[in-house]
């Protein structure tokens, strides 16, 4: 008993120093940590490494997911949208990301400070540019972590901020200059897929499951150039299913039949009954026009399309399909009943491109095979005739030909224009809109790639019964993050003991712009030089679209492009009223700041 105790307070010790700089950041006491293996063989903790990052950093990864959730699920207003019309609804949902955006910024921030002096971390996907379900184009993108935000130390930052400017401003720089750039300097870049809020509406809604971050490591820049995000067809079943269509000479992708992907299930999993076989894909009234014809292909073949409010098997936990493409990632797979019958669970239809991507760089180390197709952002054809849209070539003399052709009607000069820039769009940020079938691989640089990805759980997860933040005693939470590698994976569950009262905790996890929107007196409060940085970050996070970079550390703040469902028009003028205070006040530490009315 006493050897137990002292390898847990030795454990919790590690723990704590390994991670100080972000508990330290948000004025947090670790009091607990407990860690299972769910995955892989287990080794006792600090004697060796899952991932291409040493010990401390998986240690940073985990410590930033488990503090996101438990600063979001707290001081995100979590709950609060419920009953209120759409404006209310969205304002809710985007303070949501906003505080999650902030949070996980700022442990980044602190992380990279960690970091080999050649390394860096850059966020090249992030999730939040265009409207989800039930949003619509007005309401604007949402604060996120965005492409192009770096976490470095101070020199590596200037150098890779410098380039990754110019590979938005210049077009005659293109990844191929960027990418030799880095390798003739010796700096090595972590590129990030990132969704600080993963189903934000079940969050704002109160909802008992589903939100949560993700954050994706991988241990090179993703083959990405500017910001982005549509959607992607998706696909993901197991390996063994891939191995059974090609014995029968079926070449599995997302443009299969799904008749002929039954029959390879079917090969794969002799005297599956086609009950049994469990396909989970989004659903809802929004995506009727989108992949109606994808759900009646699979009703007509008898196999169950899961609903929601369907209590998964394995976890006695109701599935949603309103939302969250991702963690049902890590359920895909059979299983035998009581009666010894099996069961097949996969994921089929659609996702963010972001999702897409986590999903499909899951695949590999979970025994799954992911077929991607890159759609459009906009969506308004159903998905057997939008994967086509994307493959055209836009400069194309006969592109509004071939584009009537798809659509099937004779689109005015304004939707053929939309689509061309659509794919412009797609072909200048790096994605392989070109291909008709997409892996992860396309989208790395390298072909041998690895990935860490960190899942906090903010509320119970139905996929792997994770727990949610959970208040075990006054001022005492418990946070569950999970670590997933090729190599193993982990869930760890840590206890955080709140250092300061509630109230002053809230204005510990939030960003400052929102706490001077919200009304915290910024003439009064002390200023320090830090405070420069943060309001630099926060801008980026919370309107990324109205900003304009001017060589290597000015910034343009264009108020005309933020969109009154983004930030009211009273608090835009707020903002504006806050940004000139700063910059009369402490000139030299916002000389980086130039607004534009």
């Amino acid at each position: 008993m006493v050897t137990k105790s002292r390898e847990k307070r030795d454990l919790i010790s590690q723990w704590a120093f390994d991670s100080r700089p972000i508990l330290g950041r948000f004025h947090l006491w670790l009091e607990d940590v407990d860690v299972k293996w769910t995955r892989g063989t287990p080794l006792k903790e600090f004697h060796g490494e899952i991932s291409f990052v040493d010990g401390r950093m998986e240690r940073l990864f985990a410590m930033t997911g488990a503090v996101t959730a438990l600063g979001t699920q707290l001081f995100g207003r979590y709950g609060e949208g419920s009953g209120l019309d759409k404006s209310g609804l969205n304002q809710v949902k985007k303070d949501a990301d906003a505080i999650s955006a902030y949070i996980m910024s700022e442990s980044l921030w602190y992380l990279s400070r960690q970091l080999p002096e050649n390394h860096a971390i850059m966020v090249s996907l992030g999730e939040g540019l265009m409207p989800k379900g039930g949003e619509t184009p007005e309401m604007g993108s949402n604060p996120l972590l965005g492409f192009g935000r770096v976490y470095a130390r101070p020199e590596v930052a200037k150098w890779l901020d410098k380039r990754v400017h110019r590979m938005l401003n210049d077009k005659s720089y293109s990844w191929k200059g960027f990418y030799g750039d880095l390798r003739d300097a010796g700096i090595t870049v972590w590129g990030t897929a990132i969704d600080t809020l993963e189903n934000t509406s079940r969050f704002a809604r109160g909802k008992e499951t589903g939100p949560m971050s993700v954050l994706h490591v991988f241990d090179q820049p993703l083959h990405v150039t500017r910001p982005y995000e549509g959607y992607v067809g998706n696909l993901l079943l197991p390996k063994a299913v891939v191995r059974a269509a090609g014995d029968r000479s079926i070449l599995i992708n997302f443009r299969t039949p799904r008749k002929l992907v039954l029959q390879a299930i079917e090969t794969a999993y002799p005297g599956i009954k086609r009950e049994n076989i469990h396909v989970w894909t989004l659903q809802g009234k929004s995506r009727e026009l989108r992949i109606s014809k994808l759900w009646k292909e699979w009703r007509d073949l008898g196999v169950h399309l899961t609903e929601d409010g369907w209590v998964l098997p394995t976890t006695g936990i109701p599935v949603f399909t309103d939302s969250g493409t991702y963690a049902p990632t890590y359920h895909i797979g059979t299983w035998q009943d009581d009666a010894g019958q099996t069961h097949l669970f996969f994921v089929d239809g659609y996702a963010a491109s972001a999702e897409a991507m986590q999903a499909a760089s899951l695949a590999p180390m979970l025994g799954l095979e992911a077929f991607l197709s890159v759609f459009t952002s906009k969506f308004k054809l159903p998905y057997n005739r939008e994967w086509h849209i994307m493959g055209l070539n836009p400069e194309a003399a006969d592109f509004a030909d071939k584009l009537a052709a798809i659509m099937e009607s004779q689109p005015d000069k304004d939707i053929v224009e939309m689509y061309r820039e659509i794919i412009r769009n797609g072909i200048e940020a790096g994605i392989p809109v070109q291909k008709p079938n997409v892996s992860a691989d396309d989208f790395f640089p390298e072909k041998n790639w690895e990935t860490m990805a960190i899942s906090g759980y903010m509320c119970p997860d139905p996929y792997s019964s994770a727990p949610g933040v959970k208040e075990v005693e006054p001022g005492i939470y418990q946070a569950t993050v999970r670590q997933a590698t090729p190599r193993a994976d982990k869930q760890i569950t840590f206890t955080f003991r709140l250092m300061e009262t509630l109230e002053q905790s809230r204005l510990v996890f939030s960003p400052l712009l929102n706490r001077f929107l919200y009304g915290e007196d910024y003439e009064h409060r002390p200023v320090k030089i830090s405070d420069s940085g943060r309001i630099r970050n926060e801008l980026q996070t919370l309107i990324s679209e109205a900003l304009e970079f001017l060589g290597e550390d000015q910034i343009r703040v264009h108020f005309n492009r933020i969109l009154p469902d983004v930030i009211s028009l009273e608090q835009q003028e707020k903002l504006k009223d806050i940004l000139r205070w700063y910059k009369e006040h402490h000139p030299l530490w916002f000389g980086w700041l130039e607004l534009i009315d």
